[in-house]
């Protein structure tokens, strides 16, 4: 069965980009074959820095989301990752329930998960009870505790929605900390995680032996979180 991922959660800056390039060098370094669809127009991560895999894609316009579907559907041995930008959930969710996606996918063998990146604040549990109310058993999820952004996620635990979410069949990531230099080092030489963690710095990174151990520890919990939740 194909499998779509959407690596979403609506507000800005809570690091869905991030997780989205860390889906995209997990299937890499695991050569699992992936198609790739951006939705960032000015500042698209996967675009940057995995362009051999990434094409652009509009939300507002039906036509251009349309090829994500008949993407997965086309190349079933394929899994489709959609890195959405911030401000994308209404225009998604109105061409998902206009276009029937989530009905015709047993039919069309295809399956759709959305990844919920959220930072510690009491904004990203608010939009995550509007995306579980809204969605339901419906849709497959995946919640992405990202300490990028925070590292108390005791407003989450008070809510109960992880709880809710976990009876909808909801499993629950964590990606760590990563020091603040490195992660803006590698943004900084447009750096791909493989090149962060392989290259040294005479050879353009700018990673230091220890920063480079500190990226592949890093990734490699993050890869055992996202074998946990299943891709």
């Amino acid at each position: 069965m194909a499998k779509i991922h959407l690596i979403g959660g609506e507000k800005g800056g809570v690091g869905k980009s991030v997780v989205a390039r860390i889906i995209a060098q997990y299937l890499i370094d695991k050569e699992l074959p992936f198609l790739g669809f951006d939705t960032d127009r000015s500042h698209g991560s996967l675009l940057r820095f995995y362009s051999a895999y990434a094409s652009p894609v509009i939300v507002d316009r039906y036509e251009s989301l349309d090829a994500i579907v008949e993407a997965a559907i086309a190349s079933p041995e394929k899994r489709v990752l959609v890195d959405l930008a911030a401000q994308t959930h209404d225009p998604l969710t109105r061409w998902m329930e206009e276009s029937g996606v989530l009905e015709m996918a047993a039919e069309s063998g295809y399956s759709v998960t959305y990844w919920h990146v959220m930072d510690s604040g009491k904004d990203s549990v608010d939009l995550l009870k509007k995306h579980l109310d809204r969605f339901g058993a419906r849709l497959g999820h995946v919640l992405v505790l990202n300490q990028l952004r925070g590292e108390d996620f005791g407003i989450l635990d008070r809510s109960g929605l992880k709880e809710a979410a976990s009876a909808l069949g909801a499993e629950v990531v964590q990606i760590r900390r990563l020091h603040e230099t490195v992660i803006n080092k590698i943004d900084a030489g447009s750096t791909s995680f493989w090149a962060a963690k392989n290259r040294t710095a005479t050879d353009g990174t700018g990673l230091g032996i220890l920063e480079r151990q500190r990226v592949k520890m890093w990734l490699n919990h993050a890869y055992e979180q996202i074998e946990r939740a299943g891709v």
